[in-house]
């Protein structure tokens, strides 16, 4: 005989069965990388907040679940944890789990990342940010004429394989200085000392990852948002955009043949700049070297106004005719030169080795801010590159990629003259990693020519967007390091070919 049921056990097992999140069926992928337990909390959070799984309603037990969903107990225990341990439900001791109650109404779109952005509500973001979107900074492709390319020989390779497993072992890691490992400050601190008379100690160095974070660095420390800063004019891209993201405001100093114009500065007579940002060797894009008189005329000026000199040395190991250029901070006696160097362009821009040196005085300031920012470099590539300094490797591979690099100048000037001389007048530089060409007449708009070669398989980058307010003359900066004889035979035909099928008649605006 079939035992009775009274009402009120049927409406308790009726409440249990529609509990069992009724419209609710996870779907689990299970092709994906996602854990399985990882998916099915994300559907559960989901119906809850979409409303589907309502407050204060019981989830199917896990043994009701595991029928009716086809997943393993555990499984469902565990997604269940995760959402008790996140606040979207609680556990009820003998009585299961429940959606949680007073949870605020979930803001439209906020169901999932892939909807679409509310653009009614506001979604502000800094003047600064906008403008640096609106300067296209992503590292060129690797094809000519790229900037900034490296191949480097299989000796050097086997030496950093060899080096870089001598510091494989962590066991032993933990909190390191600010300012980076002393081998390596110590090692840069000797091997600048020798080939660009700079003057300083270990104990003013900060190792960076790469250049541009140390004017960031440099920045931060010494330009309060809303301070006056001067740059050249046209300037290297990311270093200006570094003084906007930091709420400068900036001026700039136009460059002749022989870098910045110094006699401008006397003609300056709002507030006293803060800084003054430099590429006295080799000015970015220009090419020019700064004279000695310019340099002295530069030094006096910030020493008279209380202003800083940022000096970014960033090729200064590409001199291929007479002796390298003296570094403007080995001739500063009023302490007003932070010098910033990499690298990136002598070893490779995957180590992220840069540094900063700055005056004696200024060292705190700067070791208080460091932490805020990385509070410390990675120590594994900066040993691989004390090593290769302190071991005496570094010179010798100078040497070789200097040859290798000189080679390639020499070529493609050959065939820019050979090739490209009705459309391109090209002097052969004496430093650095790319030719800066002018046009001979046939082209007005570099911008126009840049987008045109792009899509003829070569990269040559635009000089006038980098202008500020001078009046800019159509220039291209074709990069050259790296380049094999094969590559510049196809590049300088790719290029002819261009200009020569398309025309250029749109002159590029002031900016």
């Amino acid at each position: 005989m079939m035992q009775a049921t009274s009402p009120r056990q049927t409406d308790a097992r009726t409440l249990r069965r529609e509990s069992a999140a009724a419209g609710f069926l996870p779907e689990l992928d299970a092709s994906s990388s996602v854990p399985a337990v990882r998916q099915l909390y994300l559907q559960l959070r989901g119906g809850i907040v979409a409303g589907t799984l309502q407050p204060d309603h019981r989830l199917p037990s896990t043994r009701t679940a595991s029928v009716e969903w086809s997943l393993s107990r555990g499984l469902i225990a565990e997604a269940y944890e995760m959402l008790i341990a996140e606040g979207y439900a609680k556990g009820r001791h003998g009585s299961g789990t429940y959606v949680a109650s007073g949870l605020p109404p979930m803001p439209i779109g906020s169901g999932g990342a892939r909807e679409p952005a509310d653009n009614s509500a506001r979604r502000a973001i800094s003047t600064a940010a906008r403008l640096t979107m609106r300067t296209d900074l992503s590292p060129p492709a690797q094809i000519a004429f790229a900037t900034g390319r490296v191949i480097h020989d299989k000796r050097t390779a086997g030496l950093l394989k060899r080096l870089a497993n001598r510091h494989s072992d962590y066991a032993n890691d933990g909190y390191r200085d600010p300012q980076g490992e002393l081998s390596l400050r110590q090692a840069v601190s000797a091997h600048l000392a020798a080939s660009r008379g700079v003057r300083c100690d270990p104990g003013q160095i900060f190792i960076t990852s790469g250049t541009q974070q140390a004017l960031d660095f440099a920045i931060r420390v010494l330009v309060s948002p809303g301070e006056s800063v001067m740059i050249e004019d046209p300037c290297y891209p990311p270093a200006r955009l570094a003084f906007l993201l930091n709420g400068a405001e900036i001026t700039g100093l136009p460059v002749d043949r022989e870098g910045l114009i110094t006699e401008r500065l006397s003609l300056h007579d709002g507030p006293a700049p803060a800084a003054i940002y430099v590429t006295p060797s080799h000015q970015y894009p220009s090419g020019s070297a700064l004279p000695l008189a310019r340099r002295l005329e530069l030094l006096a000026f910030a020493q008279a106004r209380g202003s800083w000199l940022i000096e970014d040395d960033y090729d200064s190991e590409f001199r291929y005719d007479g002796h390298p250029i003296a570094s403007l901070q080995g001739l500063d006696a009023t302490r007003r030169v932070i010098y910033a160097g990499t690298f990136s362009k002598a070893l490779l821009p995957g180590f992220r080795v840069g540094y900063l040196i700055v005056p004696d005085d200024l060292v705190a300031a700067f070791r208080a801010v460091r932490p805020i920012i990385d509070r410390f470099p990675a120590p594994l590539n900066q040993l691989v590159v004390a090593d290769f300094l302190n071991e005496g490797y570094f010179p010798a591979h100078l040497r070789r990629l200097r040859e290798s690099y000189r080679a390639a100048r020499d070529n493609l000037a050959m065939l820019l003259k050979e090739r490209l001389s009705a459309h391109l007048i090209a002097q052969v530089p004496e430093q650095g990693i790319h030719f800066t060409v002018r046009s001979t007449g046939t082209w007005t708009d570099d911008q126009a020519l840049a987008e045109a070669a792009l899509k003829g398989g070569v990269v040559v980058i635009p000089v006038s967007p980098m202008h500020i307010s001078a009046s800019p003359e159509p220039r291209l900066l074709l990069g050259f390091s790296g380049l094999t004889i094969a590559e510049a035979d196809l590049a300088t035909r790719r290029l002819a070919n261009v200009l020569e099928h398309t025309p250029f008649t749109r002159r590029f605006p002031p900016t």
